[in-house]
């Protein structure tokens, strides 16, 4: 069995927060893939399901950010699993927004939920990192993490969200390559051979014509002599 964990805040009031990236990618995939339904349960909100041949536990921690390992480390100690056996999906200040990665193990950056999971289960887990941007300033990030997302996010955040659904099955088998080829094909995806233009051979240009001048009317006399005594 896998667990996979979205992290954020439980409540309506944080439902679109950029801190709950992570709950929305797990309900993304929940809803795609045909798990049973959210029950409470380890201290937060689970799902059972599968992707692709592999049985999988989503976990949304329901004792906010700053506890979630709390929730893990029970959830963990219930079926017991291993910590290599956890993919945490969270939002990352240090992507660009729409930026998705993958990374096992490491530290947990400053980030509240991460540093909890540490706690508990130490630092050898999977993460998916959802990247949400930095405002900029380090006294900015807790009002920033904290706000809904703005209008002009949503088509990358939609694009984001199906792209981790899309590639469930691969994170779950293991295979970083391929979930990170599934998330690609929804946010970047390559462009139709229609809409690019053919490249100029090489050392060729190919430049318009020069319109030809238009023809003079015939000078008059008076013309012919300004002309000669310029």
């Amino acid at each position: 069995m896998k667990l996979f964990v979205g992290l954020g805040n439980p409540g309506g009031k944080y439902a679109r927060n950029r801190h709950n990236i992570g709950f929305m990618a797990v309900d993304r995939i929940a809803e795609d893939h045909g798990f049973g339904p959210w029950k409470s349960k380890f201290q937060g909100q689970i799902a059972e399901g599968r992707l692709g041949t592999e049985k999988v536990l989503l976990l949304k921690p329901s004792t906010f950010m700053n506890r979630s390992g709390q929730s893990v480390g029970e959830a963990m100690r219930f079926y017991k699993l291993d910590s290599v056996d956890v993919t945490v999906l969270h939002d990352e200040l240090d992507l660009a927004p729409g930026k998705v990665r993958v990374k096992a193990g490491g530290g947990h950056a400053g980030h509240n939920g991460l540093r909890s999971i540490h706690e508990h289960i130490g630092p050898h887990y999977d993460r998916v990192r959802l990247g949400i941007g930095h405002p900029g300033r380090k006294e900015l990030v807790s009002g920033y993490v904290l706000h809904d997302f703005a209008k002009v996010d949503e088509n990358w955040l939609a694009d984001v969200l199906q792209g981790v659904s899309d590639g469930a099955p691969q994170l779950a088998a293991g295979d970083g390559g391929k979930f990170m080829n599934a998330v690609a094909l929804r946010t970047a995806p390559p462009r139709s051979s229609n809409s690019v233009a053919k490249e100029k051979p090489a050392g060729k240009t190919t430049e318009s014509p020069t319109p030809p001048e238009p023809d003079e009317a015939p000078k008059t006399a008076l013309q012919k002599l300004v002309d000669k005594f310029r």
